[in-house]
């Protein structure tokens, strides 16, 4: 038995699962009450939670492609390039070919993206104070340096894409 298979046993044995109690679950549902909060803000604009990511990883300047957004937010390009669609229905971002490769496409927010995305970060900021007003800021600080270390001890599992070419 490797030493991460034995630490895995002694925090989560298999005869002890309790749906409810299970950190995957908390954390879905957890994720699930703050989306629910974020698209009830976000209605006003006709986006939701998660076209309003999209908007906020393209302002970032860290993100350009459906591609690069499909593995970042864990999405099938289909339901990303579906995003894109209605993001560029409303206006918030156009489709332009690379100058130095056409056949990659970039996302570029429109002002009226750029103006939304400027806004977003005063309305997600509104979102966490409401759903965090019981945890004191040393929790909250606490329970920020346990998720990244959660990520960071998970950063290399693989993407949605990958996953789906072993199972072919």
């Amino acid at each position: 038995m490797t030493p991460i298979l034995a630490k895995m046993k002694e925090k989560f044995p298999p005869g002890s699962y309790c749906i409810e109690d299970s950190v995957g679950y908390l954390l879905a549902r957890s994720r699930t009450k703050l989306a629910k909060r974020v698209d009830y803000k976000l209605a006003a604009h006709d986006i939701t939670s998660a076209q309003g990511a999209v908007v906020m990883m393209l302002a970032s300047g860290n993100f350009s492609t459906a591609a690069e957004l499909s593995r970042e937010l864990y999405l099938d390009s289909a339901s990303m390039t579906r995003m894109v669609d209605r993001l560029q229905k409303r206006g918030m971002l156009v489709r332009k070919p690379r100058l130095d490769d056409r056949r990659v496409i970039d996302l570029h927010l429109t002002e009226t993206g750029v103006a939304l995305a400027e806004q977003l970060p005063t309305l997600y900021s509104m979102v966490m104070n409401q759903s965090f007003a019981d945890f004191s800021a040393e929790e909250v600080t606490t329970l920020k340096g346990l998720l990244r270390k959660f990520l960071d001890s998970n950063a290399g599992d693989v993407s949605v894409a990958e996953n789906k070419k072993t199972e072919k």
